[in-house]
């Protein structure tokens, strides 16, 4: 044999590579683990010891800033710069990395640089935003790792603003960057880019019925289209979608407007070609395109001829400038529905004499026609956003700060609270949208308030769901919720289904009255309440463990919470808790993925917590689903070995769930739902339920589960940051 079967190539081609993965590819219905694991130290370059934390703070961040300020001017030959300077570019840059946030599920967003990577880096809504990172990479290379992209890119379109005149709120630094696609975001369903909006609401006509968590009208795009809903102008309509889309942003209607007018005052659309010319986007194109994408050979280093929308134009008289001349335009002129030279729909000014006009990006001496996408004409058309727009142009220093304001928020949401920002331009005000928490105490004596929790007639089962509920909140993804704040007393959560109203009211009673007496925060003492009974119940199963605990928590009040922002962050599933709000169109164990992957935990640490807590009879509801042992309330490895049991067999019962048997009689033993078998079914699972089902391993399962409930406990502590 020479090594060759037929002549073929011996490599099995796209089995590493591919974006549909080879097991799913071959049995659909796999529950796919990769969420948990994508962005783990193989896929990290960095030294194990690094610390971006400490890199970034070392970092000389004015000296950046200046640099970064000083690029702007600095047009390229390669792609020069619409009238000298990348303002515009940078700032759509920045807009489209953290524009892709919703509020939903918490991702998206430009926390971790996901705009490098696919699809983000290839949606159509994106051309050649891969120009921008290019231009910015002098920068990036110079500071090296302790500047990462995600905070260059946003501080890009900071210093953009600043540059052209704006005073900006402020910025922070400390977004840590990923190092390769984010592959548990659902961006939607549909199976080729910019498809008929109504693949994505139930009713087109009613923008609410969009389907959570999407927020963009458009599989590719950031927000609505800005040629009108399905490509058809019609501004109050096109205003409805921008209100919902935005409000999925956690936006109001004074900062929706605020932003479409203040991103429109500077830089311009670009679409003064034929898009049949343009290449593909970088994930489709040639080795030898090195990442770029969209090819324009009609571009021939002419600014005018570049090509991103296809709308062509600008917004202003002055598109690198901060002034008021957004709002001349659209209220001193009318405006009439055409098409630019690439065929899409925008408006026109009527009537406008050439001297008002602006100029060509590349040839100051020619005045080009300004245009408004159906959004900006919404501006107009729509009452509340033109009331809006009325009170702005009568106080252009409210404009600008309202604009200044939802920038920070549009370009900091995912960061989470103050604690994790960095830097000289970090504003000192609490904004509610960032969920402050105020300083716990540390300084009382924990010794004291454990024996005082034991003390309190409370069930081990009730403290350490209570606890559980209060931390299981905590999302990753833009670094929401969570025990800090002790939010769980406070509407909405106290009302949550999931929390069971009742049984938490009693437990907050009793824990209440301690925290008062003894200067600890309630959060505090929830989360030690909850590590009381998980002690409990190791001491019972016969092991003793001390479960750590970091004191210093603090008290939210109803004033710090923005209870309407906090209703997404309701569990509608808990697999840790066999809960289910109602039935999905997917399955429990793919609702437990999803919820561990918010929180942080491994696929390994997702098995032994899920296996603990029904041992311990944490159920909600007291279900006894999943509950394979019978010795309720202690904490023993029982749910694995059970599991892994071959003297029993497993049958599907009524409303999917299923039965344990006996295989000697066919007696039932124990019931389960998917959730639970999903560990003694999915290979990968089965491998970790069967290391804590081993003899040799009980102990290991206690502290295995130690650690990773200090770790969700623990998951919102950035006030221990370094």
């Amino acid at each position: 044999m020479d090594g060759e079967i037929g002549g073929g190539c011996p490599f099995a081609h796209g089995g590493n590579t591919s974006t549909e993965k080879p097991v799913t590819k071959w049995w659909p219905k796999a529950l796919n683990l990769d969420i948990l694991a994508q962005h783990g130290a193989r896929t990290n370059p960095m030294d194990e010891d690094y610390d971006h934390r400490a890199a970034a703070k070392a970092l000389d961040h004015n000296a950046v800033k200046a640099d970064v300020k000083a690029l702007l001017t600095e047009s390229q030959d390669w792609w020069p710069a619409d009238w000298g300077h990348y303002g515009g570019l940078m700032i759509r840059l920045a807009w489209h990395s953290a524009g892709s946030y919703r509020m939903g599920d918490g991702r998206g967003g430009a926390g971790s640089g996901n705009i490098r990577f696919a699809p983000l880096n290839s949606w159509p809504d994106n051309a050649s935003l891969d120009k921008a990172r290019r231009i910015l990479w002098p920068v990036k290379k110079k500071y090296g790792n302790a500047l990462s992209w995600a905070d260059l890119i946003i501080l890009a379109g900071n210093m953009a603003y600043e540059s052209m005149g704006l005073k900006t709120f402020g910025f922070g630094f400390g977004r840590a960057d990923i190092w390769g696609p984010e592959t548990d975001v659902n961006w939607g369903l549909e199976d080729e880019w910019l498809a008929d909006s109504a693949n994505r609401y139930e009713d087109l006509d009613n923008p609410s019925t969009m389907y959570n968590p999407l927020s963009a009208v458009h599989m590719g795009l950031i927000y609505v289209n800005p040629e009108g809903v399905n490509g058809n102008p019609d501004p109050a309509r096109t205003a409805l979608h921008v209100r919902e889309t935005f409000s999925r942003m956690a936006m109001n209607d004074e900062e929706t407007a605020a932003l479409t007018c203040g991103g429109h005052t500077v830089g311009k659309a670009h679409g003064g070609g034929d898009h049949a010319n343009i290449g593909a986007e970088p994930e489709g194109a040639g080795v030898e395109a090195q990442g770029f994408g969209w090819a324009n050979p009609g571009h021939g280093s002419e600014a005018a001829n570049a090509f991103t929308s296809g709308i062509e134009g600008a917004w202003t008289k002055n598109p690198t400038q901060w002034d008021m001349g957004y709002f001349e335009y659209l209220f001193n002129y009318e405006w009439e529905l055409t098409k630019s030279p690439a065929g899409a729909n925008q408006w026109k000014p009527v009537n406008m004499p050439d001297d008002a006009k602006p100029v060509n990006p590349s040839d100051p001496s020619k005045p080009q026609e300004p245009m408004m996408t159906d959004a900006d004409m919404a501006m107009k058309v729509d009452p509340i956003y033109n009331e809006i727009c009325q009170k702005f142009m009568a106080d252009p220093a409210y404009f600008a700060d309202t604009f200044a304001r939802a920038w920070f928020k549009l370009t900091h949401r995912d960061m989470g609270p103050r604690a994790n920002y960095l830097g000289p331009d970090v504003p000192s005000e609490d904004l509610i949208w960032q969920d402050p928490i105020p300083a716990g105490s540390t300084s009382y004596d924990v010794a004291a308030v454990k024996a005082k929790i034991a003390d309190a007639g409370l069930s081990a089962a009730d403290m350490i769901a209570t606890a559980w509920d209060s931390a299981r909140t905590f999302r990753g993804s833009d670094k929401r919720g969570g025990a800090n704040g002790a939010r769980i007393r406070l509407a909405p959560q106290k009302d949550w289904a999931a929390n069971e109203p009742q049984r938490l009211a009693t437990v907050l009673k009793a824990l209440e009255p301690i925290a008062a007496d003894s200067g600890a925060s309630i959060a505090d003492v929830i989360v030690l309440a909850g590590n009381v009974g998980l002690e409990q119940a190791i001491k019972a199963a016969g092991s003793n463990v001390e479960v750590p605990f970091t004191p210093g928590r603090g008290d939210a009040t109803d004033a710090m919470t923005d209870a309407e922002s906090f209703e997404v962050l309701e569990p509608l599933a808990d697999g840790f808790r066999n809960f289910e709000k109602a039935k999905y169109a997917v399955g429990p164990e793919e609702l437990l993925l999803d919820r561990a992957q918010l929180l942080g935990v491994t696929s390994a640490e997702m098995t032994v917590l899920l296996g603990g807590m029904r041992v311990l009879g944490t159920n909600h509801g007291g279900s006894a689903h999943g509950v394979f042992t019978d010795r309720v309330g202690q904490l023993t490895n029982d749910f694995f070995v059970n599991l892994t049991d071959m003297s029993n067999s497993w049958h599907p019962a009524k409303d999917g769930t299923f039965e344990v048997r006996a295989r000697k009689d066919g007696s039932v033993k124990w019931t389960a739902t998917s959730a639970d078998l999903v560990f003694g079914s999915n290979s990968i699972l089965r491998a970790y339920a069967e290391v804590y089902a081993q003899d040799d391993n009980s102990e290991k399962f206690v502290r295995d589960f130690v650690a990773a409930w200090t770790k969700v406990m623990n998951a919102d502590r950035f006030d221990l940051q370094a």
